[in-house]
């Protein structure tokens, strides 16, 4: 029998190419037409998502055809539209891919991250950055796990840990006070805890969240523009000093 999921405009006769997303034990899925186009799009490319999916329907599970319903979609997404959650999908979570585009992928979550490290980690004695080669070597010896698909922001800190043991290296740390005006709090709070871990977090009487971060000085203007992003920039960002 053919997958057909609500909302595919023609039928398949083979085994459907998903990618999906588990939040709150909820499952999100969508359909790829294209998988090399849902690598390119991931890596940042700017692609129209009709020629990436089957459909612009999201599914709790795509080869039944069960759609996700928009309350669930809202409450663990922060949003309901179809085209954003395809999105985030895209972005963030599991693609289905041959054995070839996964190592593409790795390969290069792998550039990324040593990218990062030569521009935002030093040798602490001689406060220069470690050429590209060394740091890749370094990553070998020690082992170093990479997650194609998790950010490099969310796998950072693990991988400086294991390359201390084999590289002298530092990353500057800064301390930052974020208070989320109430309306934003929930959709805010869960994306921002979902990328970084808190240190402490208050809540408020008048609806507002105040938490408190430990991140990569690198990684502060990224950190800023996603907080900006989800809060219309009214959210409030200090350093701790």
């Amino acid at each position: 029998m053919a997958y057909r999921p609500q909302g595919m405009d023609r039928p398949r006769t083979e085994p459907i190419a998903i990618a999906k997303i588990k939040k709150g034990g909820v499952i999100f899925e969508i359909v790829l037409k294209d998988s090399d186009l849902a690598l390119k799009f991931r890596a940042g490319k700017d692609l129209d998502l009709k020629d990436i999916l089957e459909t612009p329907k999201i599914f709790s599970d795509a080869k039944r055809g069960e759609l996700a319903a928009h309350t669930d979609m809202k409450k663990w997404l922060g949003t309901d539209n179809e085209k954003e959650v395809a999105t985030i999908i895209l972005r963030k979570g599991e693609l289905s891919l041959t054995q070839e585009q996964r190592k593409q992928m790795f390969d290069a979550k792998k550039s990324k991250i040593i990218d990062y490290i030569q521009v935002n980690a030093a040798d602490p004695k001689t406060k220069l950055p470690h050429p590209r080669i060394r740091i890749e070597n370094a990553m070998q010896q020690a082992k170093v796990q990479i997650d194609a698909y998790k950010s490099v922001e969310e796998q950072l800190d693990g991988i400086i840990e294991s390359l201390r043991a084999i590289l002298p290296i530092s990353l500057e740390k800064v301390k930052l006070i974020i208070t989320i005006p109430a309306k934003y709090a929930g959709s805010a709070y869960s994306a921002l805890k979902g990328k970084y871990k808190f240190t402490s977090e208050k809540w408020n009487n008048d609806g507002s969240v105040e938490i408190k971060v430990q991140i990569s000085a690198g990684l502060k203007i990224d950190f800023f523009n996603l907080a900006n992003g989800l809060t219309s920039g009214e959210v409030i960002i200090e350093e701790e000093k």
